[in-house]
């Protein structure tokens, strides 16, 4: 999801917007000394997130609308109610965030860019004066982000363009939910809620993987709670069995990441780890059909492999991924105790980057990555392949990393 490089230092709402420009102009102005981005870039960021909250409606007004489909009227309905959870049940802020709706018209809030030294897996970063260094660039525009890409590539860097249906300010504006979060099912939709929410209540300044980490975890223990409350019994099997089989896509990636690190860091002429990563590239689509097969049935991940992989994809799943494991564990030693767990994680964001890394990399080796545990016993996953085929689900992860669909990485 994306951040707005910026933000005005006071609380602003829909009601200040004429003075929020104002005041934009003289951040974007100061900005452009403390930073390598161009005015162009500042001024899209400005334009593009006034134009956003101009268009927000209050849901209330939404809702009493008769002219409102019954289809979007049931997704407000449905999130309004993970909202409501995230506050009462997730001690998640409650600041007016997703109490209003915009329809933007295009199929993702903002795209953003991700790019890698064609021999790095280490992303590159932008940083701005309130987000910190984070490690892409977002633009309103498909055309903009496509462009910067294109300059990217040609410096010979690997790059990815994701389409982000997700947008958070961090809690300085009362953010609105967009038609471009509306599409998926309930517990998608609440897990996007959950997710930016999270961001709100912890984010740490040139840190993308630990808030991006966190930010995962708290929707996914989000989720979980959330399908036992309501006591659906189907959406809560799909949701882990979607989890269980990402989870081995995930590790089937990370083998390849780790042994394509071990070739960049080999003392060997650049054109031979360029032809070692090719190759070592070119079993991906093998050994995802090798997993896939095992499954007898949806939900699968086809899409996560319609685009070629690269360092720049790598890195963004990476960024959302690799720091999960921790988070668990801490969530674990902390008695399961949401409030308890965002302390510890307070704690742990309070540490220089070199004294958390090390505690972030000892609970990760602590973590069994075990979701067992629930209060709901579900059938064995070749029992659920109509399940998926009925409700539509098939194909669709929990967390895609493909252009253009869900929410940001890739997601």
């Amino acid at each position: 999801m994306l951040y707005s490089p910026f933000f005005p230092i006071v609380d602003a709402s829909m009601h200040h917007l004429h003075s929020t420009c104002r005041l934009y102009c003289i951040v974007i102005v100061g900005t452009l000394f403390l930073s390598g981005c161009s005015f162009s870039y500042y001024w899209q960021a400005a334009t593009g997130h006034l134009q956003l909250m101009r268009q927000a409606e209050p849901v209330t007004e939404v809702l009493a609308n008769p002219q409102t489909a019954p289809e979007l009227r049931d997704r407000l309905v449905a999130a309004t109610a993970a909202v409501a959870f995230a506050h009462e049940h997730l001690l998640l802020p409650d600041n007016g965030s997703y109490a209003s709706f915009a329809d933007l018209g295009r199929p993702a809030a903002v795209w953003n860019v991700v790019a890698a030294p064609s021999l790095s897996l280490e992303p590159r970063s932008w940083c701005f004066p309130v987000a910190g260094c984070v490690s892409y660039r977002g633009y309103f525009a498909r055309e903009s982000a496509d462009a910067f890409a294109a300059e990217l590539r040609a410096a010979g860097d690997d790059v990815f363009v994701g389409g982000v249906a997700a947008y958070s300010t961090l809690g300085r504006f009362a953010d609105p939910l967009l038609n471009t979060m509306l599409g998926e099912e309930d517990y998608r939709l609440a897990g996007t809620i959950f997710h930016e929410l999270a961001h709100q209540r912890v984010y740490l300044r040139d840190d993308s993987q630990f808030n991006e980490g966190f930010a995962s975890f708290v929707e996914a223990e989000g989720v979980r709670r959330w399908l036992l409350q309501r006591g659906d019994e189907q959406a809560f099997c799909r949701y882990r069995l979607e989890r269980r089989r990402q989870r081995q896509v995930l590790d089937m990636l990370g083998v390849i990441r780790r042994a394509l690190g071990s070739v960049y860091e080999l003392d060997s002429p650049d054109a031979v780890k360029l032809k070692a990563k090719a190759v070592l590239l070119e079993t991906l689509e093998a050994a995802y059909e090798r997993l896939k097969a095992s499954w007898a049935g949806p939900p699968d991940f086809d899409h996560w492999f319609a685009t070629p992989f690269n360092n720049a994809r790598f890195a963004a799943i990476a960024t959302y991924d690799d720091d999960v494991a921790a988070f668990a564990t801490l969530f674990a030693r902390s008695g399961g105790d949401l409030g308890v767990f965002y302390q510890r994680t307070d704690e742990l964001a309070a540490l220089s980057a070199s004294e958390r890394q090390i505690r972030l990399d000892a609970l990760r080796k602590a973590s069994s990555r075990d979701e067992s545990g629930s209060e709901i016993a579900c059938p064995q996953p070749a029992l659920m392949v109509n399940e998926f085929a009925a409700t539509g689900s098939a194909g669709r992860g929990v967390i895609p990393v493909s252009a253009g669909s869900g929410r940001w990485p890739v997601r």
